[in-house]
């Protein structure tokens, strides 16, 4: 499971670094970060949970701004806002998770941290 993501007014720890493959090597299905060049076990181990552990990183901030935008979109303050529907439309979600995605989407906005 992934660590929770810092809110607002914790330090974020910065996760090892995503570098982008060469298009060349991104082509190869066997090879992910050159992972598969690495020999010695413990090194393989070190380096692939860094790579974990910026994935999930990723992925929770990567969620958060989708909440954030969720929660725009869906302002009744807005003239061409969108209803929790039409929201999960375009982000291929269900429309009771599109409804949880706009309220912690609020919650970030407001600053509130998240359960």
């Amino acid at each position: 499971m992934a660590e929770p993501t810092p809110r607002r007014n914790e330090p974020r720890l910065r996760p090892a670094p995503l570098l982008f493959e060469p298009a060349e090597a991104a082509a190869d299905p066997e090879h992910f970060f050159d992972l598969e060049s690495i020999d010695d076990p413990r090194a393989l181990l070190e380096r692939s949970t860094e790579l974990t552990h910026a994935f999930r990183a990723a992925a929770d901030r990567a969620m958060e701004f989708q909440a954030i935008a969720a929660a725009q979109l869906a302002d009744p303050r807005r003239f061409d806002r969108l209803t929790a529907a039409d929201i999960a439309e375009r982000a291929e979600w269900t429309e009771d998770y599109a409804k949880k995605m706009v309220e912690f989407g609020r919650d970030l906005l407001r600053g509130e941290p998240a359960d």
